[in-house]
């Protein structure tokens, strides 16, 4: 047994979009639907996938907008930390903020939180609070597998904003060294921008976690 893994770069923010999907029983979920829903969807329908979830790591437009058009199509549950339920509130807002027109906001079917397990098919992915580049951003570990959906939490050299609404960068680097950096450091992180790396460079090459 193999998971299915995508990925797309999404929207004028080139934001990674995540596709997984268990070969076994094609049950499947999206991970950050961030923009260009026909496309993801194509996606998802080339691999027979059946959405469980629409899962997101925040509430940013670059990571959202997607979502009720393919929540419309496939009827996939919407989960979301309960503390960004408000940017999803705002989406025209944050749309503004860029100069952008931004999609109407989904209706969110379930909060999601520290601990909390989401099963597709053979796989699950655990929930991990990771706030502060938004009040409410996680990471998702997929279990057995040594895979960390980051988010904006962590990226390859860098670390996720903290000048937006609700942002602190205080509470982010505590997010990373209590939540993130006691991870094996084989892990491989996907983030919500930019290239895939893993833990163990990270700890060694990112200017913002030496230190912790």
């Amino acid at each position: 047994m193999a998971i299915i893994l995508e990925s797309l770069v999404v929207s004028p923010f080139q934001s990674n979009c995540w596709i997984l999907g268990c070969e076994e029983t094609r049950a499947g979920v999206v991970i950050d639907p961030g923009d260009e829903a026909e496309r993801i969807l194509k996606v998802v329908e080339a691999h027979k996938l059946t959405l469980k979830y629409l899962i997101h790591t925040h509430g940013h437009l670059d990571h959202v907008s997607a979502t009720a058009a393919i929540q419309r199509e496939t009827g996939a549950p919407v989960l979301i930390h309960e503390a960004d339920g408000m940017l999803l509130d705002h989406l025209s807002a944050q749309g503004m903020m860029f100069g952008i027109a931004a999609p109407e906001p989904p209706a969110v079917d379930q909060y999601i939180r520290e601990g909390d397990r989401i099963s597709f098919g053979q796989y699950t992915l655990s929930v991990i609070e990771t706030p502060g580049h938004s009040p409410g951003g996680i990471c998702l570990k997929l279990e057995d597998e040594g895979l960390l959906f980051a988010g904006d939490t962590l990226f390859q050299g860098s670390i996720g904003r903290t000048d937006l609404w609700g942002a602190s960068y205080e509470q982010l680097m505590d997010s990373i060294r209590d939540q993130l950096m006691p991870l094996d450091d084989e892990t491989i992180v996907h983030p919500g921008h930019g290239p895939s790396t893993t833990l163990g460079r990270e700890k060694r090459e990112n200017p913002f976690l030496q230190g912790l």
